[in-house]
Parts: structure tokens; sequence; C-alpha cells
């Protein structure tokens, strides 16, 4: 009878081994493929963006290639062509083709 009372608390602890033991798995699998790379790709983003100046070639998220003429915390001005000045957020910049030559 005694021990058919700890065969059974045994096999209860092994149980929540066997139930939980693959969603804590599939979560550090979740983590180390989608959120950690998400989260280094950000932060090379806003590096990115910190980094701007004037001068700079870039390209918007919508595609359009300008220079930047003026740059502020959270606007940047455009030149698309000789007349052309667009002003975008500065989180619309996606990526920069060419820094400023100092």
């Amino acid at each position: 009878m005694f021990q058919l009372a700890a065969d059974t608390a045994n096999t209860g602890a092994v149980g929540y081994l066997y139930t939980y033991g693959p969603l804590v798995l599939m979560f550090v699998v979740l983590y180390f493929l989608l959120i950690r790379p998400q989260q280094k790709r950000q932060k090379t983003r806003n590096q990115m963006l910190s980094s701007l100046k004037k001068g700079d070639k870039v390209t918007t998220i919508g595609g359009l290639h300008g220079i930047i003429m003026e740059i502020t915390d959270d606007i940047c001005v455009l030149r698309v062509n000789d007349v052309t000045k667009l002003t975008f957020d500065r989180s619309a910049i996606n990526a920069v083709s060419q820094t400023a030559k100092e």
C-alpha cells in the first residue's frame, strides 16, 4: 500500500515533465529562431537611424531615393532632384546607400 503511493508520486513528477517539457522546449526554440533575431534587426535599425546625418544618400520605406538636406529628431527633409524637397518622418528611412563625404 505504501509502495503504491510512492510510485504514484514519482509518476506524477515525471508526468509534469512530459507535459510541460515540450512547451518549454517550443518556447526556447521560438525565442532563438524568431524573437532574438528580430531584436538584433531592431537594434541595428535604431543605430542606423540615430547615425543619419546631412548629406547621406538614403532610401525610404516606399523606395524613394534622396539625399538628406535637413534632419531633426523626428523629421527628415530629402532632396529628390535639383528642385524637389520632400519631408519624411525619420522612421521612414529604410537604408543608407552612401554616407556623406566630409
